[in-house]
């Protein structure tokens, strides 16, 4: 018998300065600060964190790892993390807004695409990782043709 998930739990992404991050996921994404740690840690001693709740529905939704100033960006061609992304509703008026709120906040767009079942906006935080804010589109879209998962054109909000 195998292992039966039942949903991506949390997401942990490194970052050099903790601060400025716990800044940029609590003022500019609205997340909920829950806890920090700080001490020792198994991947790192010394390791200090942040953790996020989106909707108070979980522990914790995202946390932040601090590596220190120095730490490198991963080359764009390396394996790893491309991109998290979150929902933030299901209709393009909560795009809308959240594309007015990132712009005043100064945050530079990557790209806006509608993915057939999804719509979304792409951005990275202030040390590269990459971000999805996303609404979903009808759930029938999917479940009649699960190959539109596949798809993507441009978007103009």
């Amino acid at each position: 018998m195998g292992i039966s998930v039942e949903g991506v739990g949390h997401v942990v992404l490194k970052v050099r300065d903790l601060e400025r991050s716990v800044a940029f996921y609590r003022d500019v994404l609205g997340l909920k600060e829950v806890a920090r740690y700080s001490g020792k840690a198994t991947l790192r001693v010394g390791a200090t964190m942040a953790f996020f709740s989106a909707t108070g529905a979980n522990h914790h939704d995202v946390a932040l790892l601090e590596v220190g100033p120095g730490a490198p960006a991963p080359p764009s061609d390396a394996v790893g993390l491309y991109h998290v992304a979150l929902k933030i509703g299901d209709r393009l008026d909560d795009l809308r807004r959240a594309k007015a709120h990132l712009e005043a906040k100064g945050v530079r767009i990557l790209g806006i695409s509608d993915h057939r079942v999804s719509q979304s906006i792409y951005f990275a935080d202030p040390d590269g990782n990459g971000l999805e804010l996303f609404v979903d589109a009808d759930p029938r879209i999917w479940r009649e043709d699960p190959a539109s998962v596949a798809s993507v054109a441009p978007l103009a909000l």
